[in-house]
This record gives structure tokens, C-alpha cells and sequence, in this order.
């Protein structure tokens, strides 16, 4: 009886990823390892890049933005998970759950976005290397950087909006373990299918049009890359795959979840779907752009080397 006199009529209840099971706590666990590993090898990213001149190229600053990103995404998500995990039935007011709404779906699209703004600067470092100085500039990364986030942002208060102000009046049970768009439509009481055409006419053009950018860039690349030596062909090829594999696994993600029809969506399959590009691809990123790139892994062992020398100092 407390615990429903605390829930106000107008609070959603998040359900969560898993009820009370066997496997309950050691799924705890497993996403609270995850958020520590995805924050601390991010801000790790972020330090290297901040902290060595050889990092401070247009590549590593979309990479530090894609870092930051990864973070604010795992802060959003993941506390109020474990929180959930730990209390089943924790009540989530309707400006909390618009806040998750708004900030997840700018770290999503901005992340989109971005990757297509990094297509293109490594199709401009290798197809024209001569103008990358002019064509990539610190003032245009900054307006690259600021349309990026403006457009997400524009784009995730509209679909926030909209999502927030469709009428509830059924179960305020929300099948997921953070606030999504399709999770909520599935609880309004109004037509959403106009709604649905609108998010379905959206993730064309913020998935699309992007991957198409992304297509185009590599295309032009590899054509480039097979006329070059070895080794320069080693390094563009090293470079290019870790970021077509971030690519691979997150337009995956994104086209499966926001692409499909509500009618094909079941609560099971958004859970599995939304951990992936939540959780596992923030974990995987900084990996995947450290272990194979030999800049980053330097500037790891240098900053390691300092830290002998202060401490022995």
C-alpha cells in the first residue's frame, strides 16, 4: 500500500529487462560491469585525446564526440536500470520518462549523424588529402560537431513531443527498461498510425540518407586504397574497417528497431534490440578504435609512461 500511495495516477512504471528470476541478479551484475567498462573506457578515450598533440585531428575530435556520446547514453539508461533491477515497480514521472525519451534519442541520432560526418572526413583524408587541411578545418568540424547535435536535438524534442502528449488511458506499464517511443505507443489509447508513418518517414531519412553517405565514402575509398602500396593500404584499410564495424552495428540496431512496423514489434525482441545500441555498443567502441589503431594505443603508452615517471619522481 505504500509503495502505490508513492505512484501517482499519471507515473509510468518501467517494467524492466528481466521480472525476478534466476538469472536476476547475475544479469545485474553483468550491466553494472558493462556501465563501468563503457564509462571508463570512454572517458579514457577522451583523456588520451584531450592530452596528446598527435590526437588533435579532425578524426579523433568526431571520435572524442562519439566517446562523449557513449557516455551521456550509459548515464541516461543504465541508473535508472539497475535501480529498477534492485526494486522492481519503481514509478517514473512523465517528465522523467520525456527527459529519457529526449536525451536517448539524441544520443541515437547524434551518433547516426556522426558517423556519416566521419565517412566523410576519411573519404576527404584519402581521396583528396591535398585539401583535408582546407576541407577539414577546425572551423568546419566545430559547425560539423554543432549540426550534429542541433540536429538531434531538433529532431528527438519533436518526436518527444508528440509522444508525450498522445492520450494515456489504460496501463501506465511500460513492457521496457527505459522510456522508447514504440514502447509508449504501444500504451496509447489514441490511433497512432499517422504518428507511426511520421517516425517510420523519419528513421528513412535519418538512416538512409546517412548510410548512403557512409556507402558513397567507402565506395570512393576502397577504389583508392587498391591503388596504393601496402602499407599505406595496411594503415587505411585499419583505420576505415573500425569505423565501418561501429557502423555495421549500430545502423543494424537502428533499422531494426525504429524501421519495422508496430505490428512486428514484440516487447522481447525491442529489449534485446535496444541493449545492443544502449549497452553493448558503448562498451565495444572504444575497443574496437583502440586495439586496432596504433596512434591511440601510443598515446596510451606514453601517458603510461608518465604516470611511472611521476610516481617515481
Amino acid at each position: 500500500m505504500k509503495s502505490e500511495n508513492k505512484t501517482s495516477s499519471t507515473d509510468f512504471i518501467l517494467l524492466g529487462l528481466l521480472s525476478q528470476t534466476n538469472v536476476h541478479i547475475f544479469s545485474m551484475a553483468m550491466i553494472f560491469l558493462a556501465f563501468i567498462a563503457a564509462v571508463s573506457g570512454n572517458a579514457l578515450l577522451i583523456l588520451l585525446i584531450q592530452v596528446d598533440s598527435s590526437l588533435h585531428t579532425p578524426m579523433y575530435f568526431f571520435l572524442n564526440q562519439l566517446a562523449f556520446m557513449d557516455i551521456c547514453q550509459m548515464l541516461i539508461v543504465v541508473p535508472k536500470m539497475l535501480a529498477d533491477f534492485l526494486t522492481p515497480g519503481n514509478p517514473i514521472s512523465p517528465a522523467g520518462c520525456g527527459a529519457q525519451v529526449f536525451l536517448t534519442l539524441t544520443m541515437g541520432i547524434s551518433v547516426c549523424l556522426l558517423l556519416a560526418v566521419m565517412a566523410y572526413d576519411r573519404y576527404i583524408a584519402i581521396c583528396n588529402p591535398l585539401q583535408y587541411p582546407i576541407r577539414m578545418s577546425r572551423n568546419i568540424c566545430f559547425l560539423l560537431a554543432v549540426g550534429v547535435w542541433m540536429g538531434a536535438s531538433v529532431n528527438s524534442l519533436i518526436h518527444t513531443v508528440f509522444t508525450l502528449t498522445l492520450p494515456y488511458c489504460g496501463s501506465k506499464a511500460i513492457d521496457h527498461f527505459f522510456c522508447e517511443v514504440p514502447a509508449l505507443l504501444k500504451l496509447s489509447c489514441s490511433d497512432t498510425s499517422r504518428y507511426e508513418a511520421l517516425v517510420f518517414v523519419s528513421s528513412i531519412v535519418l538512416v538512409l540518407i546517412p548510410s548512403s553517405i557512409i556507402l558513397a565514402s567507402y565506395a570512393c575509398i576502397l577504389s583508392r586504397v587498391l591503388r596504393m602500396k601496402s602499407t599505406r593500404q595496411q594503415k587505411a584499410l585499419a583505420t576505415c574497417s573500425s569505423h565501418l564495424t561501429v557502423v555495421v552495428m549500430f545502423y543494424g540496431a537502428a533499422t531494426f528497431m525504429y524501421m519495422r512496423p508496430s505490428s512486428y514489434h514484440s516487447p522481447e525482441q525491442d529489449k534485446i534490440v535496444a541493449l545492443f545500441y544502449t549497452i553493448v555498443t558503448p562498451v565495444l567502441n572504444p575497443l574496437i578504435y583502440s586495439l586496432r589503431n596504433k596512434d591511440v594505443l601510443g598515446a596510451l603508452k606514453k601517458l603510461i609512461g608518465k604516470c611511472r615517471v611521476f610516481q617515481q619522481s
